[in-house]
Protein backbone atom coordinates (compact mmCIF):
# COMPACT_ATOMS: atom_id res chain seq x y z
CA UNK A 1 0.00 0.00 0.00
CA UNK A 2 1.17 3.73 -0.42
CA UNK A 3 0.32 6.25 2.06
CA UNK A 4 0.04 9.65 1.57
CA UNK A 5 -0.22 11.67 4.52
CA UNK A 6 -0.44 15.69 4.14
CA UNK A 7 -1.18 18.21 6.15
CA UNK A 8 -4.28 20.65 4.91
CA UNK A 9 -7.81 20.25 3.19
CA UNK A 10 -7.77 20.61 -0.37
CA UNK A 11 -9.99 23.78 -1.13
CA UNK A 12 -9.68 24.33 -4.82
CA UNK A 13 -12.43 22.01 -6.76
CA UNK A 14 -9.58 21.73 -9.89
CA UNK A 15 -6.88 20.41 -7.41
CA UNK A 16 -9.43 18.02 -5.95
CA UNK A 17 -10.23 16.70 -9.66
CA UNK A 18 -6.35 16.57 -10.21
CA UNK A 19 -5.89 14.62 -6.94
CA UNK A 20 -8.98 12.39 -7.50
CA UNK A 21 -7.93 11.65 -11.38
CA UNK A 22 -4.68 10.14 -10.22
CA UNK A 23 -5.72 8.59 -7.28
CA UNK A 24 -8.13 6.75 -9.33
CA UNK A 25 -5.16 6.25 -12.31
CA UNK A 26 -2.39 4.53 -9.38
CA UNK A 27 -5.30 2.47 -7.71
CA UNK A 28 -5.22 0.46 -10.95
CA UNK A 29 -1.46 -0.56 -9.96
CA UNK A 30 -1.30 -0.53 -6.11
CA UNK A 31 -3.50 0.43 -3.28
CA UNK A 32 -3.36 4.18 -2.26
CA UNK A 33 -4.57 5.52 0.96
CA UNK A 34 -4.56 9.83 1.42
CA UNK A 35 -4.65 10.40 5.21
CA UNK A 36 -5.54 14.27 5.40
CA UNK A 37 -4.75 15.79 8.90
CA UNK A 38 -5.42 19.02 10.35
CA UNK A 39 -2.84 22.11 9.59
CA UNK A 40 -2.47 23.10 12.93
CA UNK A 41 0.31 25.90 12.28
CA UNK A 42 1.90 24.57 15.38
CA UNK A 43 5.12 21.45 14.43
CA UNK A 44 4.26 19.18 17.85
CA UNK A 45 0.44 19.09 17.48
CA UNK A 46 1.42 18.34 13.57
CA UNK A 47 4.02 15.70 14.58
CA UNK A 48 1.91 13.78 17.19
CA UNK A 49 -1.25 13.35 14.72
CA UNK A 50 0.88 12.34 11.67
CA UNK A 51 2.62 9.40 14.34
CA UNK A 52 -1.04 7.79 14.84
CA UNK A 53 -1.26 6.86 11.07
CA UNK A 54 2.76 5.62 11.20
CA UNK A 55 2.64 2.01 11.22
CA UNK A 56 5.97 0.32 12.99
CA UNK A 57 7.02 -1.54 9.69
CA UNK A 58 6.06 1.22 7.00
CA UNK A 59 8.93 3.04 4.69
CA UNK A 60 8.25 6.48 5.41
CA UNK A 61 9.38 9.27 2.85
CA UNK A 62 9.63 12.79 4.48
CA UNK A 63 9.01 15.25 1.55
CA UNK A 64 11.62 17.97 2.76
CA UNK A 65 13.54 20.72 0.64
CA UNK A 66 16.32 19.59 1.83
CA UNK A 67 16.30 15.92 1.16
CA UNK A 68 17.83 14.25 -2.41
CA UNK A 69 16.41 15.26 -5.42
CA UNK A 70 15.56 11.93 -8.03
CA UNK A 71 14.29 11.89 -11.21
CA UNK A 72 11.32 9.77 -12.74
CA UNK A 73 13.30 6.48 -13.69
CA UNK A 74 14.99 6.54 -10.06
CA UNK A 75 11.78 7.45 -8.09
CA UNK A 76 10.42 3.93 -9.84
CA UNK A 77 12.97 2.14 -8.39
CA UNK A 78 12.93 3.43 -5.27
CA UNK A 79 9.61 2.40 -5.14
CA UNK A 80 10.25 -0.76 -6.87
CA UNK A 81 13.10 -1.70 -4.26
CA UNK A 82 11.40 -0.59 -1.23
CA UNK A 83 8.12 -2.97 -1.90
CA UNK A 84 10.45 -6.05 -1.90
CA UNK A 85 11.01 -6.02 2.19
CA UNK A 86 8.08 -3.25 3.04
CA UNK A 87 4.73 -3.63 2.34
CA UNK A 88 4.06 0.18 2.83
CA UNK A 89 5.50 3.06 1.60
CA UNK A 90 4.12 6.26 3.57
CA UNK A 91 5.07 9.49 2.06
CA UNK A 92 4.19 13.19 4.13
CA UNK A 93 3.91 16.40 3.09
CA UNK A 94 4.43 18.86 5.75
CA UNK A 95 2.42 21.77 6.63
CA UNK A 96 3.39 25.40 5.61
CA UNK A 97 5.87 25.36 8.60
CA UNK A 98 7.50 22.07 7.40
CA UNK A 99 8.20 18.63 8.92
CA UNK A 100 8.97 18.31 12.98
CA UNK A 101 12.52 17.06 12.97
CA UNK A 102 11.58 14.08 14.71
CA UNK A 103 9.45 13.24 11.60
CA UNK A 104 12.40 13.89 9.66
CA UNK A 105 14.81 11.78 11.57
CA UNK A 106 11.98 9.08 12.20
CA UNK A 107 12.03 9.27 8.04
CA UNK A 108 13.65 5.94 6.16
CA UNK A 109 14.23 8.68 2.84
CA UNK A 110 13.93 12.74 2.66
CA UNK A 111 12.68 13.18 -0.77
CA UNK A 112 12.82 16.71 -2.27
CA UNK A 113 11.13 17.61 -5.56
CA UNK A 114 13.02 20.70 -6.07
CA UNK A 115 14.51 23.73 -3.84
CA UNK A 116 11.19 25.56 -4.63
CA UNK A 117 8.15 26.13 -2.29
CA UNK A 118 4.66 25.18 -4.04
CA UNK A 119 1.38 25.85 -2.61
CA UNK A 120 -0.01 22.41 -1.10
CA UNK A 121 -2.44 21.02 -3.27
CA UNK A 122 -0.50 21.51 -5.98
CA UNK A 123 2.46 19.35 -4.35
CA UNK A 124 -0.24 17.43 -4.03
CA UNK A 125 -0.97 16.49 -7.11
CA UNK A 126 2.88 16.57 -8.55
CA UNK A 127 3.37 13.44 -6.07
CA UNK A 128 0.73 11.58 -7.65
CA UNK A 129 1.26 12.40 -11.11
CA UNK A 130 5.16 11.32 -9.79
CA UNK A 131 4.17 8.07 -7.91
CA UNK A 132 1.83 7.52 -11.09
CA UNK A 133 4.62 7.43 -13.76
CA UNK A 134 6.99 5.28 -11.32
CA UNK A 135 4.46 2.54 -12.26
CA UNK A 136 4.33 3.15 -15.81
CA UNK A 137 7.73 3.10 -15.64
CA UNK A 138 7.93 -0.06 -13.89
CA UNK A 139 5.09 -1.36 -15.83
CA UNK A 140 7.01 -0.79 -19.28
CA UNK A 141 4.10 1.02 -20.17
CA UNK A 142 3.23 4.31 -22.76
CA UNK A 143 3.37 7.56 -20.85
CA UNK A 144 4.36 11.23 -22.49
CA UNK A 145 7.50 12.43 -21.41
Amino acid sequence: MIKIICLGKIKEDYLNELINDYKDRINKYHKLEIIELKDENNLLSEKQNIEKHLGKDDYIIALDINGEQLNSVSLAKKIDETFISHSTITFIIGSSEGLHEDIKARANYRLSFSKMTFPHGLFRGILLEQIYRSFKILNNEKYHK
